[in-house]
């Protein structure tokens, strides 16, 4: 049965002893493996105690209270070095339902890390584990995936994660912009058109479903698309047909679908702003991505990932650190890199200090209390304007934010854009959004 599996594997006793392993097991671990001797703690944590006795969930444990199944996500030590693995534990009973071991199988996840790589996601907390062990289990088929989130959370990287680790890996990854795309313009980039389908027509052009065929086409921002595309995106996702503009000839499509979207689509749906059978259509697994406030632990690794991608050979003072860790980022990770880049050029030495933190100066106490809920201490407010007790949705929050930010900003709309982490052509949509007609 071990050598049936292709992913590394291993049968444990009750004990945690390994009593059998196959080859992809014992090709993923530097270490002699002694059947009947060594156990699966000493093998892949280098410990010699049980996880769950060195303060991470033991998936035999979980297992054992259940009576079933059970997954984690680990760090284990590889003869790659430090890698995630997503373990499924399964318990074995023989033909008199006694139970007598487990059998373990192992992804290894090489989207993540828990230290400083290029183009992989970072992080330690148990947000971000349980996080992983959803995109791993979605990668592994072609269902519809929604990435929801705050803006900044790393939609198209969990994204990217989705498609390098499925069967589609070797096609095209595309991703279509859904913001500030008109009815017209968005049919004609995502089905392409025909010679002469419209002034200035002058050739066929391939769409960017095309473009993708065979492998997985990402829709970002899919909230902002108009009422009028979303009955042929229906279409689209339901049959995977779709017609070129100007064609009366339809095409067959094969891609994976991804979307992304910040914005509460299931509350746009109630108030009739999204389509109810598209939402159902793109939300087969749903993946929530958690804010950097739930996944405080992981703000200094991060912090030190883009400092090693400046190529600067700084580090943050104790300080610092301490500092970024109490800061409630609204714009999450894209945040964080603005801060980590400006600091990396403020900083005179090659310590970067608190003081080198000056974004944080400016905006640390009304973000705190406006994320943390804390408005009756510390209220917001919007030209001088006190907004009170009442809780706001998160749309009057952004352009209340949006109008104190550029009533006060030193310097003009594009650098504003950057320290936003946003393009400035999705800032000119959220201000007009605002109310706001120009910044100081």
């Amino acid at each position: 049965m071990i050598d049936a599996i292709d992913k590394p594997a291993i049968f444990i006793n009750q004990n945690y002893i390994i009593e059998a392993v196959n080859a992809p097991y014992r090709d993923t671990y530097p270490v002699d493996i002694k059947l009947g001797y060594s156990t699966c703690y000493q093998v892949s944590h280098r410990n010699n105690k049980p996880c769950d006795q060195c303060g991470e969930q033991c998936p035999m444990q979980e297992s054992k209270k259940s009576g079933r199944a059970a997954s984690v996500v680990h760090i284990h030590t590889t003869s790659e070095g430090q890698s995630y693995c997503d373990i499924l534990m399964r318990p074995i009973f023989d033909g008199h339902g006694d139970l007598i071991g487990y059998l373990e199988i192992l992804d290894k996840l090489a989207f993540a890390s828990n230290r400083p790589s290029a183009g992989k996601m970072i992080g330690e907390s148990e947000a971000f584990k349980t996080m992983l062990n959803k995109i791993n289990r979605a990668a592994n088929s072609d269902i519809s995936v929604l990435l929801f989130g705050e803006t900044g959370t790393g939609k198209e990287l969990v994204s990217q994660a989705l498609h390098s680790s499925s069967h589609r890996a070797e096609k095209p990854f595309v991703v279509i912009e859904c913001t500030g795309l008109s009815d017209a313009l968005l049919e004609s980039e995502l089905f392409g058109y025909e010679k002469g389908a419209f002034t200035g027509a002058t050739t066929n052009k391939k769409g960017l479903v095309e473009a993708a065929e065979g492998g997985t086409l990402f829709f970002d921002e899919v909230g902002d698309i108009p009422l009028a595309m979303q009955v042929k995106l229906l279409r689209l996702f339901e049959t995977q047909t779709y017609r070129p503009v100007g064609s009366v000839v339809s095409k067959k499509a094969n891609f994976r679908l991804v979307c992304a979207s910040h914005k509460n689509l299931k509350q746009m749906v109630e108030k009739g702003e999204f389509r109810r059978d598209l939402y159902y259509r793109i939300a087969g697994f749903p993946i929530n991505l958690p804010s950097l406030r739930e996944r405080k632990s992981d703000i200094a690794l991060i912090a030190a990932h883009f400092l090693a991608q400046s190529h600067e050979k700084k580090r943050f003072h104790k300080k610092a650190l301490e500092k970024l860790s109490s800061y409630a980022f609204p714009g999450n990770i894209r945040e964080l890199r603005n801060i980590v880049d400006q600091a990396v050029l403020l900083a005179d030495e090659t310590v970067i200090y608190e003081s080198d933190l000056p974004v944080l100066d400016e905006f640390i106490g009304e973000d705190n209390a406006l994320m943390e809920g804390r408005n009756d201490q510390y209220p917001l407010t919007t030209n001088g304007v006190n907004l009170g007790k009442d809780i706001m949705t998160l749309d009057e929050v952004e352009d209340a934010y949006l109008a104190q930010v550029a009533s006060s900003f030193k310097g003009d709309i594009n650098s504003l854009a950057d320290a936003l982490g946003v393009s400035t052509r999705t800032l000119y949509r959220k201000l007009k959004k605002a109310g706001v007609k120009e910044i100081n």
